[in-house]
């Protein structure tokens, strides 16, 4: 017989409760070995805090407005007292907890088990409608205990907040059936499922895993640098670590890289070509996110390749008479949608440029360094032209040649070797003139680190400007900072008149925020419960990418990836930024020549 999920659930407390992570590999050891290898597989999968396998593409489609009308329901608590919970502990797992625990709900005759929860996860993904999951979460839910439905409810918003992160249930597998932990993420990786991985540990066969397509690989991510000196000098830092930390001079140690451009478009990995599933293939955005259906193009070109592969790459916009990128703006038109209309793939077309190579004919190539995969990347484009579109031959010119077909789908992103400083400095400029964000530098010795940020590849972007703004509105926040005021809109003058331009949550420490929570609360003109609007009086500077018209503000702009970079207390909201400062802003920007001329 299955395990019950209280046992679970009494795990997941006990995991809470301790912040010493040698304590919480233990604890899950020991709740792993008296576990059949079924449940065992369930309860390791469940503390990485999913409900389903990273290779499973089925999704619960459940959210914070459906449980909060399920828990309503089951407890008979008003919006209020259900809000005032959730204020309370942030966490709406933990409120509904305590609101079970005061409804007196009579506990159920039957106690549920980790297979029948792994039976109701698969009814309500493959529920239709709203109603019919309702029906669904309404019942396992009323099966549930105070504690069961604490741990239900985080397992379904993947909140679970334990202190447990992937890589420690990994250890632990290791740990409790005497795997060697190398095979174990190997296993991981190759197969995106951890209860399978789970059982090959017990069974003893976690070496024979083999890889899947089509479940999203860790992504390689860079560290941000602002200067070509740090990014040289945090290079040269690599290297010599390469090297034992042997001395390397500067002008050795830049010749191992290579630099590409810094694309404005969708990071995504790219899977096709199972012999298994011919014709199937799946973008997968950083959030491992399967967002094929909203480039149907590029799944219609690449789902004529045969042979396996992973390519790694970014989804851009495109102007096929320009033969270059457009700006971010024009893409953001395509994300989210189910359906995109003939009409706007022929006003936003886009295409693919690979800069690396994951997998090719089922053999990973990770470990390989980045100066072979790339030269297998190129033999590979070269290979897929003539069945994907028209491919740029490969050289050291900036700009793609022009392509004969209307659009090309698959581009092959230009790399260099790096020379100098000045080099640097020049491929910056350059890139930026293209309209995109900045230049990557990549160390050619380096492997494939999936989901590691460090000094083998590098990210140089600036920032476009900073603007003084005031604060309008603020709301409460998510998790820990549910209970403060931490979500800032923000407005710029217009004459006499404040215009909002954008929101911003990062950049101020935990102290900041707590002291403009409670200024906000003795300033509030208006109080919505989630969001008040508030008398504009804190100024604060902030930095963003770029500027994008939109209707989401008033002042018809929005600020793309806006930082808070401090509280001005010196400056007077008589002297923030305007309106017309924002203007000349956006029309300063390297990309909007790109732009207007769609």
């Amino acid at each position: 017989m299955s395990a019950s999920f209280l046992q679970f659930a009494r795990l997941c407390q006990s995991l809470a409760s301790t912040s010493r992570k040698l304590e919480k590999r233990d604890l899950m050891v020991d709740s792993l070995r008296q576990l059949s290898a079924r449940d065992a597989g369930r309860t390791a999968l469940y503390l990485s805090g999913r409900p389903f396998a990273e290779a499973d593409s089925r999704t619960l489609q459940v959210g914070g407005s459906l449980l909060s009308k399920a828990l309503a329901e089951l407890t008979g608590a008003d919006p209020e007292t259900l809000s005032a919970a959730y204020r309370r502990h942030g966490d709406l797992g933990a409120a509904a907890e305590e609101l079970l625990a005061n409804s007196r709900k009579p506990p159920c005759a039957q106690a549920l088990t980790m297979e029948e929860l792994e039976q109701s996860f698969a009814q309500i993904a493959s529920a239709s409608g709203t109603a019919s999951r309702m029906r669904l979460l309404l019942d396992l839910l009323g099966r549930a205990t105070p504690l069961e439905a604490k741990y239900l409810i985080k397992l379904v918003t993947g909140d679970m907040r334990i202190g447990v992160k992937q890589s420690l249930v990994e250890e632990a597998i290791a740990r409790a059936y005497n795997a060697d932990l190398s095979q174990v993420r190997r296993a991981l990786m190759l197969t995106g499922d951890l209860a399978e991985v789970t059982v090959r540990a017990i069974s003893g066969t976690v070496d024979q895993a083999r890889m899947r397509l089509f479940h999203p690989l860790g992504f390689m991510l860079a560290s941000p640098v602002a200067t070509v000196e740090e990014a040289l000098e945090r290079f040269t830092e690599e290297v010599r670590a390469e090297h034992g930390g042997h001395q390397t001079r500067p002008t050795e140690a830049i010749r191992e890289a290579q630099v590409e451009d810094k694309y404005d478009g969708i990071r995504a990995q790219l899977h096709c070509g199972d012999p298994g599933q011919p014709g199937r293939v799946a973008l997968f955005s950083r959030n491992r996110e399967d967002i094929s259906e909203s480039f149907p193009e590029l799944v219609e070109a690449f789902a004529q390749i045969t042979e396996p592969v992973i390519l790694d790459g970014e989804i851009v916009a495109w102007n096929p008479a320009g033969n270059r990128a457009l700006p971010f703006t024009s893409l953001q038109q395509r994300l989210g949608r189910k359906r995109v209309a003939q009409e706007l793939r022929e006003r936003v077309p886009v295409v693919w440029i690979a800069f690396d190579l994951l997998s090719l004919g089922g053999e990973l190539l990770l470990e390989r360094p980045l100066r072979e995969r790339r030269q297998a990347l190129e033999t590979l484009v070269k290979r897929l032209a003539p069945a994907t579109s028209h491919v740029r031959p490969q050289g050291q010119a900036a700009l793609f040649e022009a392509p004969p077909a209307p659009c090309p789908r698959l581009l092959l992103a230009p790399a260099m070797q790096l020379e100098s400083a000045e080099q640097l400095e020049r491929a910056y400029t350059q890139a930026r003139e293209r309209g995109n964000e900045g230049i990557m530098i990549k160390d050619r010795n380096s492997a494939y680190q999936p989901g590691r940020r460090g000094l083998a590849w590098l990210k140089l972007k600036r920032e476009l400007a900073t603007l003084d703004v005031v604060v309008t509105a603020a709301e409460y926040g998510h998790g820990r900072r549910a209970g403060v005021l931490s979500d800032y809109t923000f407005a710029v003058r217009d004459g006499d008149r404040l215009k909002n331009i954008g929101k911003a949550y990062s950049g101020l420490t935990d102290a900041e925020i707590e002291q403009l929570s409670h200024f906000f609360k003795a300033h509030t003109l208006e109080d919505h419960g989630h969001f008040r609007t508030v008398e504009p009086l804190v100024v604060l500077e902030v930095a963003f990418n770029n500027i994008m018209r939109s209707d989401r503000h008033d002042s018809g702009f929005a600020l793309r990836f806006p930082r808070i970079l401090r509280i001005r207390n010196d400056k007077p909201v008589q002297e923030i930024d305007t309106l017309q400062r924002v203007e000349e802003l956006y029309h300063a920007q390297p990309d909007k020549a790109l732009e207007q001329s769609q």
